[in-house]
């Protein structure tokens, strides 16, 4: 398939964000990424924020600011209104996936937002981390909490979905491709609590993981490095430079 434009989950460089977001941004551009995913917008509005990023050459991807709960919806709904978004994101703890009675009450939450959204014309994604595919009573728990929200797409964390080499992500991507608007591309060596690695450098198998995914239906692959042990900007030109370079993503700048 052609590929898909890249982006940047913009918590991997939160550090430098805290005292220059404008400088993260405009380096950001500068290596070559096409969009960025937010994750809190600092000093600007979501209406400033939009401008900068577009006056850089870029666009907002996607956004995990606001994070969408029952309590904020009309939150949610302006901003992506804003930011010029369709959809919106969210995310829970492990304690909402620990057992059945907690994945059935996590789902039954999530099509409350599903429904609420869809009437403003906006659809959710998730986002998972490592404990949405632990086992719970003979399944993975990712599996139980999709069938029960039919409805919500998936912001497939790839590293994550592998849970420390306990799952196989290509099949995880393949599995769910229908419903993956998103690809979140992290590398590293499979170890708990060992830091990431630049895109390319670790143990997954990018061009697989890409190639599962439906065409019709990704829209965005999202580089997210969660910790590295070497410079994150470094890490973030290095991811950059890994998927374009393969012809895994579309940038700005050639390789």
């Amino acid at each position: 398939m052609q590929p898909k434009p890249i982006s940047v989950q913009l918590y991997t460089l939160r550090e430098a964000s805290k005292t220059d977001f404008a400088g993260v941004l405009k380096r950001v551009a500068a290596i070559g990424y096409k969009g960025v995913e937010p994750a809190g917008f600092y000093n600007y509005s979501a209406r400033e924020l939009r401008k900068v990023v577009e006056d850089l050459g870029m666009v907002i991807s996607s956004s995990h600011t606001p994070w969408a709960k029952p309590g904020n919806l009309q939150e949610i709904i302006d901003t992506a209104g804003i930011l010029g978004l369709d959809m919106a994101a969210a995310g829970f703890g492990a304690g909402e996936f620990k057992d059945l009675n907690a994945i059935k009450s996590t789902a039954e939450t999530v099509n409350g937002i599903v429904a609420a959204l869809k009437k403003a014309g906006l659809k959710l994604f998730m986002h998972n981390h490592w404990w949405e595919f632990c086992m719970v009573e003979g399944r993975l728990a990712f599996d139980r909490f999709a069938e029960l929200c039919p409805d919500v797409l998936f912001e497939l964390d790839v590293y994550w979905a592998a849970n420390f080499a306990a799952n196989d992500p290509v099949r995880e991507v393949a599995k769910f491709k229908k419903r993956i608007p998103l690809l979140h591309l992290k590398d590293g060596l499979l170890i708990r609590d060992v830091p990431m690695t630049a895109v390319g450098k670790g143990k997954l198998d990018f061009p697989a993981i890409v190639g599962a995914a439906d065409p019709a239906v990704l829209r965005w692959n999202v580089v997210e490095l969660d910790s590295c042990a070497t410079d994150m900007f470094q890490a973030v030109e290095d991811s950059y430079r890994y998927l374009v370079g393969q012809g895994l993503a579309a940038g700005n700048r050639a390789v």
